[in-house]
């Protein structure tokens, strides 16, 4: 028989009386991809502490864990040798995970955490007449909750042909966010000046295709700058954090 309470679970088999209390200061992260000039060069996990050690154990315990039901993987540790367990996160999404405690005769208690990931994109490319199209793919790779939102923070610079001294001219832009059939969703026109910088700020609800965010340079003789973030939200529906 297995009852939920307040940050912990109570398990009851065989003589073997289990208060399993896990403890994790926060249930969500942001996962960073970094890009230049087109490439991905970077992606930079989330890490989630989750402590164990306050667990009360009839019998001694022989193993604490964590499982991840969506890929069938397990991190566990030896009680003897320490009471956390550190998880990165790499793939944005909704996890589900189920903690667990086991001691000597095999007796179990299970907790389940839900643990939200959400994906920031960092792109920088520099000096181009054609900057690359940055493909947004909103799709978790568990299979699990579909995203809720798509921000974008788009930033077009048109630095001095001569530093200090100019001599450069306009060049304009279009921003187009385009979807799996080609369509431009959302776009925005926009000239920037010599030694000057345009931004484009959106948001969209559409995270059931992929899509391209494109910056089309239409005309102009100046090489440009393009620094976009993009911003995968999720659904809040992680556990609420049990902090020490």
């Amino acid at each position: 028989m297995t009852s939920a309470l307040a940050g912990c679970i109570s398990d009851s088999q065989e003589g073997g009386e289990i208060t399993l209390i896990v403890q994790y200061e926060r249930t969500n992260g942001t996962i960073l991809e970094s890009y230049m000039d087109g490439s991905l060069i970077s992606t930079t996990g989330s890490i989630i502490r989750f402590d164990f050690s306050q667990t009360i154990s009839e019998l001694e315990p022989v193993r604490f864990g964590i499982d991840f039901p969506d890929n069938g993987g397990e991190i566990s540790v030896n009680p003897d040798e320490r009471s956390t367990i550190d998880v990165e996160f790499t793939e944005h999404g909704v996890h589900d995970l189920v903690a667990y405690v086991m001691d000597v005769e095999g007796n179990q208690a299970f907790l389940p955490i839900v643990i939200r990931m959400d994906l920031r994109m960092e792109w920088t490319e520099s000096g181009t007449y054609e900057p690359s199209p940055l493909t947004i793919n909103p799709f978790p790779a568990n299979g699990g909750t579909s995203a809720s939102s798509i921000l974008i923070d788009s930033i077009v610079e048109n630095p001095d042909l001569i530093e200090n001294i100019g001599g450069g001219r306009d060049v304009e832009i279009t921003w187009k966010l385009v979807d799996e059939q080609e369509d431009a969703c959302q776009n925005r026109n926009e000239v920037v000046g010599e030694g000057e910088t345009v931004r484009w700020q959106t948001i969209h609800f559409n995270t059931f295709e992929i899509h391209e965010l494109q910056v089309d340079y239409n005309e102009g003789q100046d090489l440009i700058d393009v620094y976009q973030t993009v911003i995968i939200q999720y659904p809040q529906l992680e556990s609420i954090p049990n902090p020490k």
